[in-house]
Formats: C-alpha cells, sequence, structure tokens
C-alpha cells in the first residue's frame, strides 16, 4: 500500500475505503516508520508541531452504577480505589492550577456515574465558574456521564467549552463491555453536546477484544460525528476490573490505530491518553508525529510519566506546546516537576 497516496486522500478530505482502512490496521512493524510518516503529513497540514497538553482532574471518584467492564469506578470493580463525591470549589482550584503549572491548555474535569444528578450539576457548573474566572486561559473539558436535556446547555452557560463522552468501541461490540447502558444513549449524549453549541470530544479505548472491524467501524463513526477532539486510550486491564490481564496490544499496533483514525479524522484534534505508558512504551514518542495532544501526569485511577518526562520528549522532538513559548527551552521540565512536589 502507497501509505503518502492514502495521506494526500486524507487531506483532500476524501474518506478511505474499508479495503484501505483495513491495510493501515494490517500494516506489518517494518512499515511502521513509512507508515507514521505518511500520517505525520496530515497532523503537520492541521496542527503543524505543536502539542496541546491536557491535564485530568478526577472531579468524583467512584461511587458509579453502570457496569463497564474496563472501568475500575464501575459496580463490578474490586479494585481498591479511591471513593470520593463531587470535589469542593477549592479543591477544583488547587487542581487546575497544577494544570496551569505545567502549561496543559484544556483541564478535564471528569465525574464518575451515569449522569449527573441536579445537585451535582449545580456544584458542577460553580467549579467551572470559580476555575473560568481564576484562570480564563483553561479550556474546560467536562466528562459526567449520560446527558438529561438541557444539561449541555447548563455546562455551555457556565464556560464548559468541551464535553467527553467516549463512544469507545464499536455498536457491534458495545454489549460485550457494558450491558447497563448502550451504544446509542452515548451517541444520544454526543448529539446533545453538539446542538448545545460545545466542542464534541468522543473517542476510542482499544484492546478491548475488538476485532479489526469493530475499530473500522468506530474510526468511521467518529467521522460521521464530526467530533472536534478524538481521544484515543489504550485497555489498562486494572486489578479487579473484568477486562483484569488483557494485554492484546503492541506498540506498533496501537501506532497503526492512531494513523488509521488520523487519516480518518484528519481534522480532529487527535489525543493520545490513557494507556500509552504501557502499550506505546518506548514508541510513545513516534505517536506524536501522528497525534498532536496528550494527557500530561495522573488518569483518573492509575499513575501517568511525570510531568518532566514528557515534556523532555515533547522538547527532544522539536515540538512546541501549544500555549508555552519557553516549554521546550532546557529548564522548565526540571522546574515544573519540583514544583508540583
Amino acid at each position: 500500500m502507497d501509505w503518502n497516496a492514502l495521506a494526500a486522500r486524507s487531506l483532500s478530505e476524501q474518506t478511505l475505503s474499508r479495503e484501505e482502512s483495513r491495510s493501515v490496521l494490517g500494516a506489518p512493524a517494518a512499515e511502521t516508520l513509512g507508515l507514521v510518516a505518511a500520517a505525520y503529513q496530515v497532523r503537520r497540514r492541521h496542527f503543524g508541531n505543536r502539542v496541546r497538553l491536557n491535564y485530568l482532574f478526577n472531579a468524583k471518584s467512584g461511587l458509579c452504577p453502570e457496569d463497564c467492564h474496563y472501568c475500575s469506578q464501575s459496580k463490578v470493580s474490586s479494585a481498591p480505589i479511591a471513593k470520593y463525591p463531587l470535589q469542593s470549589v477549592e479543591e477544583t482550584l488547587k487542581m487546575a492550577e497544577r494544570a496551569v503549572a505545567v502549561h496543559a491548555g484544556r483541564f478535564c474535569m471528569v465525574a464518575s456515574g451515569r449522569g449527573p444528578t441536579e445537585g451535582e450539576l449545580r456544584q458542577f457548573t460553580e467549579n467551572v465558574r470559580a476555575v473560568r474566572q481564576k484562570f480564563p486561559q483553561l479550556e474546560i473539558c467536562a466528562c459526567l456521564g449520560l446527558l438529561s436535556e438541557g444539561q449541555a446547555e447548563k455546562l455551555k452557560d457556565a464556560g464548559v467549552f468541551a464535553v467527553n463522552h467516549n463512544l469507545n468501541t464499536s455498536e457491534r461490540h458495545y454489549g460485550e463491555i457494558c450491558r447497563t447502558h448502550t451504544y446509542q444513549d452515548r451517541l444520544d449524549t454526543v448529539s446533545k453536546v453538539r446542538k448545545a453549541g460545545l466542542s464534541a470530544c468522543s473517542g476510542a479505548l482499544v484492546g478491548m477484544g475488538q476485532t479489526a472491524e469493530d475499530l473500522l467501524d468506530l474510526g468511521y463513526a467518529l467521522r460521521e460525528t464530526q467530533v472536534e477532539s478524538l481521544p484515543v486510550n489504550f485497555l489498562m486491564p486494572i486489578p479487579g476490573t473484568p477486562l483484569a490481564g488483557l494485554y492484546e496490544l503492541t506498540p506498533t499496533r496501537c501506532l497503526n490505530i492512531l494513523c488509521l483514525y488520523r487519516f480518518l479524522n484528519p481534522k480532529a484534534s487527535l489525543r493520545i491518553s490513557g494507556g500509552r505508558e504501557v502499550h506505546l512504551r518506548s514508541l510513545q514518542a513516534l505517536g506524536l508525529y501522528v497525534a498532536n495532544s496528550i494527557f500530561i501526569r495522573d488518569y483518573l485511577t492509575t499513575k501517568g510519566h511525570a510531568a518532566a518526562a514528557d515534556l523532555a520528549m515533547i522538547r527532544d522532538l522539536g515540538f512546541e506546546i501549544e500555549g508555552a513559548p519557553s516549554a521546550t527551552s532546557e529548564k522548565p521540565a526540571q522546574v515544573l516537576e519540583v514544583g508540583l512536589k
């Protein structure tokens, strides 16, 4: 397969055929560099060599009635995680300050649960307003589960910029990982987000036993919904969850998936998300030639890389961090990490 030809088709906004997409997913390791180089053409056209940093705040942990098999916070998980209700304004501002300290451009506020109660939504929007007042430069992305009618509009009024609700997998495969809500429920929430005038953030969680056809279906579905931000998570098989011990990804497979979603969604902000440290391992830097965004520091219930390590990786690639003109100099990564201890 001529990977450069696929890049040209993506850049001209043509949709890759399923046969072409299968070839990307199935590319052998010997083709990895050529495939990544082709995907980089698309990334560079739309995002240059900029990297957007996202900081994740677990605003409410555990206590979830859903049975998502991958999640340590679900009702079917016995993972020993912290469990607490929605955090206060003070705690939210403290975490937002940490986000600013590591040059994050987006502050992702996540609350576990099927969806927010009206009381939780009032507290959440109060927290959002406080962050917007103190750190107006931060984009706020909310992740609150399934949204009821009118809730997306309230988030927008409070100053939320984007709402995340991942499709995670194909409609065909969805029943294998969750029984308490449906794939259509997730699509409906993404639709509510778009109708409210918010930026739609929705993506994938791969490594859960999906077939190539599942990954293709998801890629095309995300293209159809025209998501503006597309996170790709790699399953962290946390002990105590139903998917514990499931390791089916290799670093080159992860890169193939990233390349496919870049070709299918050329203008979306593609984010390498949870599990990159586990599955991409020594090839994480190659992933940034395809994706233009990463989470920095920790995830919801698992640890990530130290901020200094990720900032050094970005600097070594010759890339620049959005909103941080001096972040590619020699010292900031070390200084920032010390400041967070």
